[in-house]
This record gives structure tokens, sequence and C-alpha cells, in this order.
């Protein structure tokens, strides 16, 4: 009899505990997604499935509020705004990470990956995990993929052609506002004008710029054929998103949680690059069919000279070069 009693007793005691911990466990969470995208972007559209996705696995322990166009944040506050908790993940990319990670500049450079194989091999397999891991400890703030934006093309308010970076001289080129896009604007032989995204149509609809350089997705999306009139295929980056998470709150998940949320990210990944691949492939009839003249640079020409222009930077000096032989080498 005392035996039984003991026993009782411990499942007594235990009991609470074991409850205590599952209520804990299953206490649900919120995740404050932002970014600048339009819902019409493949990006933001990638969000949503990685909102459906996350709150299936999870039951609804997870619960992901989506913001789109700016609605939160603009571009240029979105990264703090995660390092401070004021939102958990945005959309975000190498560009916007260099003043914590000066290295992370190597990946904003022109011509740095040969194609959307190269990037999504690279950034998407252990060099990336590598990549990610150190930005998180030195920012605060953890990508946790890299999703295929698009490949930057160059898109003017006027016909014309661009073959090389000389016939930029004096154009007045839309690049967001950082240190390394404006260096990007430079090295590609434009005098690049800092604008926010949410505000560039109006500019390019008033010619406070003459172009601006975005995936082709992007500019149908967000409508800029409208208020232009030719394009040039440059391939001068090959663009991707990095949905990226405040690290307190990613080391406050449980590894159940972690595994939920990785898919989410995985099913985004495969639904954003699945969709600009697509679009790229059918975008340049589009734009010929909405009236713009679609030119074609020569890349070798832009390609030499961008990469010189990156080399004898100071931003090379602060890049990793065991990082840099790693993603050459992938592309090889």
């Amino acid at each position: 009899m005392k035996k039984v009693l003991a026993t009782l007793l411990v499942v007594a005691m235990v009991l609470p505990m074991v409850f205590a911990q599952g209520a804990k466990e299953a206490k649900q969470v919120e995740l404050v997604y932002t970014m600048t995208a339009v819902p019409t972007d493949a990006h933001a559209g990638a969000m949503m499935v990685f909102k459906e996705t996350v709150e299936r696995l999870s039951g609804g322990e997870i619960k992901v509020l989506t913001y789109d166009s700016a609605s939160l944040f603009k571009q240029e506050q979105e990264v703090a705004a995660v390092k401070s908790g004021q939102a958990d993940i945005t959309a975000t990319a190498a560009s916007w990470l260099t003043d914590g990670s000066p290295w992370v500049s190597m990946f904003t450079a022109g011509y740095i990956f040969k194609s959307y194989d190269h990037m999504t091999k690279v950034l998407n397999g252990p060099v990336g995990q590598e990549i990610f891991e150190r930005i998180a400890k030195e920012q605060g703030i953890r990508p946790l993929g890299a999703q295929y934006l698009g490949t930057r093309q160059l898109n003017l308010i006027d016909d014309k052609e661009i073959k090389t970076p000389a016939d930029l001289r004096g154009v007045n080129l839309r690049m967001p506002n950082s240190d390394s896009w404006i260096f990007l604007g430079k090295a590609l032989g434009a005098n690049p004008t800092p604008i926010s995204f949410s505000e560039l149509y109006m500019a390019l609809q008033t010619r406070t710029v003459d172009g601006q350089d975005n995936p082709l997705p992007s500019t149908k999306n967000a409508k800029f054929y409208e208020v232009t009139k030719s394009i040039t295929i440059t391939n001068h980056l090959v663009d991707s998103v990095w949905p990226a998470i405040n690290e307190k709150k990613w080391q406050s998940l449980t590894d159940q949680q972690k595994a939920w949320v990785m898919e989410g990210v995985k099913a985004g990944i495969e639904y954003c690059d699945t969709t600009n691949l697509k679009a790229e492939a059918e975008l340049v009839d589009f734009f010929k069919k909405a009236g713009l003249k679609v030119y074609y640079a020569d890349l070798n020409a832009f390609a030499d000279h961008v990469l010189a222009q990156y080399l004898a930077s100071p931003y090379a000096a602060t890049w990793d070069k065991a990082m840099f032989d790693k993603v050459v080498a992938a592309g090889n």
C-alpha cells in the first residue's frame, strides 16, 4: 500500500510538470513577416506560401502575419526593424547586410554569379549555410535561404541602346539607397541616384531619373514598363532575396518549430524560383508587345569593366578570399 501511495504521489508531482511543459511548447508563436515587394512579385507570393506551409505543418502553433508593399516599413528600414525585433522576418539581400558585415559585399558585385544554377548552388548549399551562420553571429539577423529574384537588366525612360558601360555615362540610374548598391551603379558606368522602390514609378514618370535596374519580373509587376521605352539585357546581377529572421527569435523557437519554418522557407524558394524562371523566359516578348525596344549589351565588355571596378575598390579589401574562391569554384 505504501508503494502504491508513493507511486501516486510521484505521478501527482510529475503530471503538472508534464502538462506545464506541454502547454509551454504548444504556446502559439507569432512571426511578423514584412517586405517591400508588391503582391504580384514572386517573393511576395513566396511569403504567402511560407505562411500557408508553416501554419499547416504546425497545426496553428505558429501564426505568420504578412505585410507587403512596404506597408510596415520602407525598404531602407526593414533590416533594422528585424534586428531590433519590431518585425521578425523580412525579405532582404546581400546589399542590405554589408554595413554590419562588409565582406558580404562580394555578393553584391556584378557578375559574381554566372547563372541561376550557380547562385542557388552556392547560397542554398553548404557554402550558403556558412555565410548565413556568420551573418547571424555578426548582426543578429539570420538569412534562412535564397530565393531567385531574377537577373537584373537596365530599363530606361528613353529608347536608348546600351552596348558598353561608356553608353551609360551621364545616365541617372535609380539604385536602392545603400552604399553597395550605389557602387554597383557607378561600376556599371552610370550616375546612381538613390530612390526607394515604393517611390520609383513616380520618379520614372516625372523623369527624376533616366532609368532603373531590376529583374524583368519586377519591372513587369511594378508596371515600370508603362513609363519607360527600352530595356537592355546586361545580366549584371543574378539577384536573390533572402528570407531573414531575428536571431533571438530564431533561438527562442524549439527544434520542431525551426524545422517547420525551414520547410516553409524551402516551399517559398521552390515557388519563387519556378515563378521567376518561367516569367523571364516569357517577358522579353511581353515587353516588345508593350512597345518597348529590347537591346542586348556586350556582356564581356560589361563583365570585364564591372569586375575590374570591384577588384580595385575598397570593397575587395574586405572580402573573405577563401569564401570568394569557394563561390567562384562552384561556378566552374
